[in-house]
């Protein structure tokens, strides 16, 4: 079975869970409230010695099955959940062999928006919705809207880039019944460096086909805190499947236009530019694995069909693809047909 763990209170060993609204950790048994220095102060003082071997953490990056620690039921998750509830007790728990060695994140941006807020937002956001299935959120969707912490790389990079090209100056003017055209050439070189901060990129295969959490970003990453596990702590998380060399393509791809269009934009004045030579070499990257909040309902028609809708657990902002009735839409579309129908025979009557 894989390594979990549940941060307990340390005055009545309840789970504790953390609270977006103050950051900090809440027991609901007795009520305390820690902050992660007091937990972490706490769970030093009674963490055995010994440490998990090697081949026991590449035992728990595999396994999809393992028990409560709580109440010993067994949890059967996705192989790249890391954090969860346990469904029999209700206690968070969290897959800890799945957030050490290469898989420890480097951040994690905490959940600001608590559940409370982010159903009451969701409510609103839906409810303005006129073709929406009313079931998309009645109180089952509701109790399934998930805080989840999902798997990002972060890129910082510096460049240096190179520009050359022709630019042209076109003057006319007419004098008497001649028009004169002037045009003068130059050869216009640039190069320059440029740095980029927080390209997000995401590093889970799940949301490649639904990118379901591409429409809340950005994310402000500079509020983002070093990972700790309690942070977890009453919500969702994915550790990555998607690694850095697989995005290395695209990311380079990415610096390289960005760094392009900056030395574009500073050549200014000419009618026309044609370029010549472009280059750009990226001298600096570092790359951060972050785990970043989501909050989270999906919806599935009749025909099996996944819709969503996602809340920046930050910032608020939201996103998502919606579902059609056609019983509303034609309820909607009839009563349209009833009153022009009305008008007409009312018009039709007076002629």
């Amino acid at each position: 079975m894989a390594d979990v763990l549940t941060h307990h209170c340390p005055n009545c060993g309840g789970p504790l869970t953390f609270n977006p609204s103050d950051q900090k950790f809440h027991c609901d048994y007795c009520l305390s409230i820690f902050t992660v220095e007091d937990i972490e102060q706490f769970e030093a003082k009674e963490k055995p010695t010994a440490e998990a071997t090697s081949s026991e953490t590449d035992r728990a990056e595999n396994v999809d099955l393992f028990l409560c620690p709580s109440c010993g039921a067994q949890i059967v998750t996705d192989h790249t959940t890391a954090a969860t509830y346990c469904y029999f007790c209700h206690n968070p728990v969290v897959l800890s062999g799945r957030l050490t060695g290469a898989f420890l994140p480097n951040k994690v941006l905490p959940f600001k928006i608590d559940r409370k807020k982010a159903v009451d937002d969701f409510l609103t956001w839906s409810q303005k919705k006129r073709f929406v299935p009313k079931d998309f959120f009645n109180e089952q969707q509701i109790e399934k809207m998930t805080g989840v912490y999902f798997p990002y790389w972060v890129v910082d990079a510096e460049t240096a880039g190179a520009l050359t090209g022709k630019g042209t100056s076109l003057r006319v003017w007419v004098v008497g019944d001649i028009e004169y055209t002037e045009t003068k050439v130059y050869q216009i070189f640039r190069q320059g460096k440029a740095k980029l901060h927080q390209l997000t990129k995401n590093a889970l295969t799940k949301n490649l086909q639904q990118k379901m959490v591409e429409g809340v970003q950005p994310f402000p990453i500079d509020q983002a805190v070093d990972f700790h596990t309690e942070y977890l702590a009453g919500f969702q998380a994915e550790k990555r499947d998607i690694e850095i060399t697989e995005l290395a393509e695209q990311i380079d791809h990415e610096l390289t236009e960005y760094t392009k269009d900056l030395l574009r934009d500073t050549i200014a004045g000419y009618t026309t530019f044609t370029p010549n030579n472009q280059s750009v070499t990226v001298e600096k990257q570092d790359n951060h694995y972050m785990l970043l909040p989501v909050w989270l309902v999906t919806y599935q028609d009749s025909a099996n069909k996944t819709y969503y809708y996602a809340m920046n657990g930050q910032t608020g902002k939201v996103s998502g693809v919606l579902p059609i009735s056609n019983k509303r839409l034609g309820l909607f579309s009839g009563g349209i047909f009833f009153v022009l129908l009305i008008i007409a025979l009312i018009v039709g009557y007076f002629i």
